[in-house]
């Protein structure tokens, strides 16, 4: 019977991790073992036991996440499994059997240190720790490494596999200032209706358009789209709803930027360009680096859950352990590896951004022309109706759809102010994140600025590359400089192309409409037109700042 389940299993796996030969070892697993948390809460892990004699020089591998022990991440999990690495899941506090009160972010640094704790004490510990897991379960490994390698060494993970992940999860709730909307409420429905286990209605939710959620998209105030969304209250959505400001306790104590440094160990990430965590990945990438531990990076052409991320991670993963762990020769020739977009290439690159990159200069003209001569002057104006907010039209997310989408109808929009670029009679790539710099006033107290670029191909089609946003308090009448780091980019505009950026004042529901009146974003429920101004003024003009790759 065993040896039909393994078959089965290495089936399976070869459906879901497509491309990922099967290890050598099969498994047994010890569902459902109670571990102890320091304030008498158990929470319930499974224990993934490679046999056939596994090199007992490789780590076992700590896995632990709010979204139930089975689906894709327990494909990983397996997979890594027969590669010869012990693997404990565990299910986070309050979440598929655990005690305890779910709240996210909040318990994953004394949880995790407590489980650490306890793996290194079990029989079936082969002495040395390894963490892996995507996206929460990749902060779950944040929340402990740099705590632990500062204050109890011995426990500390002796490397790290962060997968699409980053270690403050507040930085993308209130982006520049931004209440991130879709990603918040979305996931907060989601995970309330794993805890009160509405499995029918959260598969639903998962194949079609979710009219519950939608209602909640369009509620206001908005610390009452919980109640919309889910038919209840959800304590850590209105937590984050009512804290904007990243700087309060509430967020700061739940952030581990701070100790990103501290850790020592080697460190393998993977992440996509359409990432949801991409920009805080990269520039914790950045300050490893900066510190003289550059972990190993690949950057592919993905979203956030793209089925072809989990077979490439265990794969890179397995290389990398074993190298650490057993000697093996590496077969990457760099440290990094990066898909370049509009080309359809991988590069192996010493660095991130790689050598040979400049700061080149396109200015925003009256008429919607983008240059790189300087304005002549002028001013180009919208308005942003809230009641009738501006769609978000692509760009990073959880949703099922996560690459390059086509612009062409949503640039003719009036609330959509858009500059481009002549034809280019040679390529142009970038390589890193491009800098808007917008000289901005708006009618209203408060406004977004949101800037993204886009690729026109010769057949019309305008194709999204990156993008960000800003929050702002307008001072007074006059225009002010606002500076937006746009989401970072590895794309060639080919020879024929142009290059375009379109600026406006929302992405509903990517992004929570700004009513304009200033007032806290969650209890604010009446709606401001607002006039918005861009500024070309030859002096003080706007523009954009790409990161230009010349190999």
């Amino acid at each position: 019977m065993r040896t039909l389940r393994n078959r089965l299993s290495r089936w399976a796996q070869s459906r879901t991790l497509r491309g990922l030969t099967p290890g050598p070892h099969d498994f047994e697993i010890r569902k459902n073992l109670r571990v102890p948390m320091d304030d008498g809460v158990e929470l319930l892990a499974d224990l993934i036991l490679p046999t056939g004699d596994p090199d007992p020089r490789l780590p076992t591998i700590v896995i632990r996440g709010p979204y139930g022990r089975s689906g894709p991440v327990a494909g990983e999990a397996k997979a890594l499994a027969r590669e010869g690495f012990p693997v404990l899941f565990q299910s986070c506090r309050g979440t598929w059997g655990s005690g305890g009160v779910f709240t996210p972010q909040v318990d994953e640094q004394r949880d995790g240190i407590a489980t650490h704790r306890w793996v290194r004490a079990q029989p079936w510990c082969t002495g040395r720790v390894a963490t892996f897991g995507p996206s929460y379960l990749g902060y779950t490994q944040w929340a402990v490494a740099g705590r632990l390698q500062r204050d109890d060494p011995d426990l500390a993970p002796d490397a790290l596999c962060l997968l699409v992940t980053m270690p403050d999860f507040g930085a993308i709730t209130w982006d520049n200032g931004a209440f991130a909307l879709r990603n918040a409420l979305g996931w907060s429905q989601m995970m309330s209706r794993m805890i009160h286990r509405e499995m029918l209605p959260l598969l639903l939710g998962m194949l079609r358009p979710d009219r519950r959620l939608l209602r909640g998209f369009a509620t206001l105030p908005l610390s009452a789209g919980d109640v919309a969304a889910t038919g209840r209250r959800i304590h850590w959505y209105r937590d984050w709803v009512a804290h904007e400001r990243l700087t309060d306790d509430y967020w700061t104590g739940q952030s581990h930027t701070a100790s990103v440094t501290d850790v020592t160990a080697p460190i393998y990430m993977i992440t996509g360009w359409h990432d949801i965590f991409l920009p805080w990945q990269l520039r914790n990438h950045a300050r490893l680096t900066a510190a003289g531990r550059p972990p190993r990076l690949t950057i592919g052409p993905w979203g956030h859950s793209a089925r072809e991320l989990g077979a490439t991670a265990v794969g890179e993963a397995t290389a990398f352990l074993k190298e650490h762990f057993l000697g093996t020769p590496s077969a990457r020739p760099a440290p990094v590896r990066a898909f370049r977009t509009g080309a359809g290439q991988w590069h192996d690159l010493p660095s991130w951004p790689p050598p040979a990159v400049t700061g080149r200069t396109w200015h925003l003209h009256e008429g919607g022309r983008l240059h790189t001569g300087v304005p002549d002057g002028g001013v180009t104006g919208y308005v942003y109706d809230p009641a009738d907010p501006t769609p978000a039209v692509g760009g990073p997310s959880l949703e099922p759809k996560q690459g390059p989408v086509d612009n062409t109808a949503h640039e003719s929009r009036p609330d959509v102010a858009v500059f481009r670029g002549d034809v280019l009679t040679e390529a142009v790539t970038i390589a890193g994140a491009p800098i808007a710099r917008i000289r901005f006033r708006s009618s209203r107290p408060s406004a977004d600025v949101f800037v993204r670029i886009c690729d026109v191909h010769p057949d019309g089609r305008s194709m999204s590359v990156c993008d960000a946003i800003r929050r702002v308090e307008v001072s007074g009448g006059d225009f002010q400089e606002v500076e937006i780091e746009l989401w970072p980019a590895f794309h060639t505009f080919a020879a024929g192309h142009r290059i375009s950026v379109q600026v406006s004042s929302g992405a509903h529901p990517r992004y929570a409409r700004n009513p304009g009146s200033g007032e806290p974003a969650g209890s604010a429920a009446t709606l401001h037109r607002a006039e918005q101004e861009i500024s070309h003024d030859p002096a003080r003009p706007s523009h954009l700042e790409l990161p230009v790759w010349a190999p």
